[in-house]
């Protein structure tokens, strides 16, 4: 059967192919998967349960409850000073996975090019190339922590270029920025005259400073996909459930995509999405002090046994240089789950600029984190004898 040639030369996910591997062996500790070890707290599971209870099993609006898009609006309003029109300027998505998609399939034309600074999530290129867009991959610098720069976007921007796309906190660095570093990117999407789209779906998972979403700083809110959602800071990643905020006209584009495909978000995790949005933040916050804990852990055990690594300012992850070991980061990854039985992510599955490093994910109790860490230690050991 002829399939698609695009597709066929889309890449695999790198996290997913790397774990394919994990897939029947034992005693393996994971430290690669990007979900909270948290269940979902109780108040919520039981929101969705009484739904059920209730009755709440049909289709919703294409664009979600319009109470959760309610809901959502008084969030941000409360939160960042952000007014967005629950009725046409909010749109709920299954997951921030769909949210991406949806964006980018709404203001791409064929050839147009988007940025994507290295370190990337891994379905940002893929989502690119399948809405007919080039993806221009922006190497920044381990120097100066995995940060975009202003410098960095006007390198790589061009006549073609029609929009950036920014994960902070980011998944795999951790690496965050402050309200003036943020400034100084908006000034230049502001005079290449770009769209932002600022995936924040780590932000409540933000550490040493105030997290700042982009469409708060000036001339930024007519002109940036703010999209969020419920998975990580809630631990609600198996019920999908995400959501985007923008300008009414791309929003409209974004919803005419998403009722051809998914029609609406499953009306059951709209419900729990309320519940977390209206009783969470208690559960939010004892989470985010659990991660900080590991965080200290994990970047101190790591300097020690020999794996430079920055401090991350959120997430929950952890992205150590291994190039002291002298094997690539596929090799290392490999090696260390086959002799220790610890699974991390190579480097290399968030770009080809991140060989020599590896992604750790400290979303793990921290008995898992300390053994974790010992197997590291001694297979480092093993090699260097």
């Amino acid at each position: 059967m002829r399939t698609s040639k695009l597709v066929e030369n889309i890449p695999p996910s790198g996290i997913r192919v790397f774990f394919d591997l994990v897939l029947g062996m034992k005693d393996v500790i994971s430290l690669g998967i990007g979900e909270p070890d948290f269940v979902t707290p109780w108040n919520v599971r039981e929101a969705a349960i009484f739904s059920l209870e209730e009755g709440y099993t049909s289709y919703t609006s294409n664009k979600g409850m319009i109470e959760l898009r309610r809901d959502i609006s008084g969030s941000l309003l409360k939160r960042y000073g952000l007014e967005y029109d629950p009725e046409d300027e909010i749109l709920i998505t299954v997951g921030v996975s769909e949210a991406v998609d949806l964006a980018f399939r709404a203001i791409i034309n064929r050839g147009d090019k988007i940025l994507v600074p290295e370190p990337y999530y891994v379905s940002y290129g893929p989502l690119v190339t399948l809405a007919g867009g080039i993806p221009v991959f922006i190497k920044t610098s381990p120097e100066n922590g995995f940060k975009l720069t202003p410098k960095d976007i006007l390198k790589y921007c061009d006549s073609k270029t029609r929009a950036i796309i920014l994960n902070y906190p980011n998944n795999p660095t951790g690496v965050s920025y402050t309200r003036k570093e943020l400034n100084a990117i908006a000034k230049i999407v502001l005079k290449k005259n770009l769209i932002m789209i600022s995936d924040e779906i780590y932000g409540d998972l933000t550490y040493d400073f105030e997290h700042t979403a982009f469409p708060t700083l000036t001339g930024m809110k007519e002109r940036t996909i703010y999209l969020n959602g419920f998975s990580k800071s809630y631990a609600m990643t198996g019920w999908r459930i995400g959501y985007a905020c923008g300008p009414k006209d791309v929003i409209a584009m974004m919803t005419k995509i998403h009722q051809y495909t998914m029609l609406c978000a499953p009306i059951m995790s709209q419900m729990a999405a309320r519940e977390a949005l209206r009783n969470g933040e208690k559960s939010t916050r004892e989470m985010k002090r659990e991660y900080k804990r590991r965080r200290e852990y994990v970047v101190y055990g790591l300097n020690e046994v020999g794996l430079p690594c920055h401090k991350p300012e959120g997430a929950f992850y952890a992205f150590p240089s291994i190039k002291k070991s002298g094997l690539s980061s596929m090799e290392f990854a490999k090696r260390l789950l086959e002799k220790e039985r610890v699974a991390l992510v190579p480097g290399t599955a968030f770009g080809p600029s991140c060989e020599g490093y590896v992604r750790i994910s400290y979303a793990s109790n921290i008995d898992n984190i300390k053994e974790a860490l010992t197997r590291i230690k001694r297979f480092l050991c093993s090699q260097n004898s």
